[in-house]
């Protein structure tokens, strides 16, 4: 035995560090359950996911950059955005999602909800499509993104589309 202690003494130990775990558990989740669950704003939600999805986008052009080729590829300037009409056009329909970031918290409800649903459709669609043709053993990520941005942007339309009425 250790210290001299006996088997009831341990027994007895043991139920006390029980019993102190159990008061532990007992005080941290009825302190847990008192925590304020405020409920979120619809357009404080929407323009969370417009910021998720705008970020995922980033990563995925960033990430991209490092898939074998590319960096010779922009040297070269033989990619996909090779003139200055096709820049202008990814800058444009890139800037929406940014864009809708604020949007979404300053417009009216009606016009808000609309442009939510359209984009969140757009951007669902075109995500789609490049998700599935991305499919190659160094586009995975790419794959991996366009799911998640899908999921974002119709979480964005569901949202929109569940919008409480007055």
């Amino acid at each position: 035995m250790f210290l001299n202690v006996t088997n009831d003494e341990y027994e007895c130990l043991i139920l006390l560090i029980l019993k102190i775990i159990n008061q532990l558990y007992t005080v941290t989740m009825n302190n847990l359950s008192q925590l304020e669950n405020t409920p979120v704003n619809i357009k404080i939600i929407l323009a969370g996911l417009w910021t998720s999805v705008t970020l995922c986008y980033l990563y995925g052009d960033y990430f991209e950059l490092y898939t074998p080729g590319k960096a010779q590829d922009l040297v070269n300037q033989s990619n996909l955005l090779d003139s200055p009409l096709k820049l202008l056009t990814a800058s444009v329909v890139l800037a929406i999602p940014a864009v809708m970031v604020f949007l979404s918290l300053i417009l009216k409800p009606v016009i808000n909800r609309i442009l939510n649903m359209v984009f969140g459709i757009f951007f669902t669609l075109v995500m789609l499509l490049i998700g599935v043709s991305s499919f190659s053993e160094w586009y995975l990520f790419y794959v991996f993104l366009a799911a998640v941005e899908c999921i974002i942007t119709i979480l964005i339309v569901w949202y929109a589309w569940k919008w409480k009425k007055i």
